[in-house]
């Protein structure tokens, strides 16, 4: 059976290439009816952040991405590295020097186990990926130089390297390596902009396993952000947005889900007075009389029906829409009517008037 994982270091936020490598491992895992395992690869002490790990978890879960088995964290597995060293030592290929530390003899020399009795990358990569049955190692290109002293050290553990896959990198625009200064580093960056997670997901399966790297396209996430959002269902996006399920009609327009929350506050949060000038009197004193004698709730056919009405006769829809939202510009004018209750609108008219 196909196993693969996902082992992010639980050193801050989850960069959107890591993101990538996660997506493509659970990807990869899917297609071939295989299992993924979450490993949190936190043997450097020194930039380890409590923190992150829980936010790496919450970053995947928010992208969907589930882990079959895991999360196995190698802090908790440090008996596993040194029953391996003492394998290595004892069969010629480590030899361990003045200070403690053990070096592998084949290849550059790396160091398997630091002075302090701490497995290195190296070590505890290969031996984790040997004892959990890893068939397949999915990532980032920029892990490659590894390859070699990988293999050869599952080899001298008397074990069969996994077949490794290098994807390419993600990119800022600029072919600079991805940072905050590109507008978004990580899937928090995305997510605290209003992009929906199914927008992001979407994105990183579309780059899929890029053989080359690849530069961020902001443009492409906004288009996918969009269509997110109108793929949403009614509940499901006044639940994301925090705005009443009246408001959704007003939201449809929006280019993510921080705009949307923005237009909802805007209806939703009475405007400053005196906007409108006295000409507009008579068009907002109509509005008043029409909106009274609506029967009932109003529907998206009687809110339409309402400003078609104004707007046959000369009204002035600018002013009535300062009237109501204090703004010049926002969504469709029917939304606005349908979003706000009957007495606050009244209050609203009755304020500008």
């Amino acid at each position: 059976m196909v196993r693969v994982r996902f082992a992010p270091s639980p050193t801050g936020s989850l960069h959107l290439g890591s993101a990538l490598t996660a997506v493509a491992n659970r990807r990869f895992a899917d297609e071939r009816g295989g299992v993924i395992v979450l490993r949190i690869d936190d043997t450097d002490v020194a930039r380890t952040d409590p923190e992150a790990e829980a936010g790496i978890l919450h970053d995947l879960e928010w992208l969907g991405v589930r882990f079959d088995e895991g999360p196995i964290r190698q802090s908790e597995r440090s008996l596993l590295y040194d029953q391996a060293a003492e394998t290595l030592l004892a069969l010629g290929a480590a030899e361990q020097d003045e200070d403690g530390s053990v070096r592998f003899i084949l290849g550059h020399r790396p160091t398997l186990v630091r002075a302090d009795g701490r497995a290195t990358y190296h070590l505890a990569s290969v031996v984790d990926d040997v004892e959990l049955g890893i068939t397949h190692v999915i990532r980032g290109k920029d892990l490659e130089p590894s390859r070699e002293i990988h293999e050869a050290l599952a080899r001298a553990l008397r074990a069969t390297p996994p077949e490794y896959v290098h994807h390419g990198l993600i990119l800022g625009p600029d072919g600079a390596k991805l940072s905050k200064r590109h507008g978004a580093a990580s899937v928090a960056d995305l997510r605290e902009q209003g992009i929906p997670a199914e927008a992001v997901r979407l994105y990183l399966e579309e780059l899929d396993l890029p053989r080359h790297d690849v530069h961020l396209d902001p443009a492409r996430i906004r288009r996918l952000a969009v269509e997110a959002i109108a793929a949403l269902s009614d509940e499901e996006l006044a639940a994301r947005t925090g705005a009443p399920p009246a408001v959704v009609p007003a939201l449809r327009g929006a280019r993510d889900l921080a705009e949307a929350g923005r237009i909802a506050a805007a209806i939703l949060e009475p405007p400053a007075a005196g906007l409108v000038t006295e000409a507009a009197a008579p068009t907002l004193a109509r509005f008043r009389d029409l909106l009274e004698r609506a029967n009932g709730d109003l529907s998206p056919v009687t809110a339409k029906e309402i400003l078609r009405e104004l707007k046959a006769v000369g009204g002035d829809l600018g002013s009535l829409r300062l009237a109501l939202t204090g703004a010049e510009r926002g969504p469709e004018l029917w939304t606005v009517v349908l979003a706000l209750p009957r007495a606050e609108a009244l209050r609203r008219i009755d304020a500008a008037l």
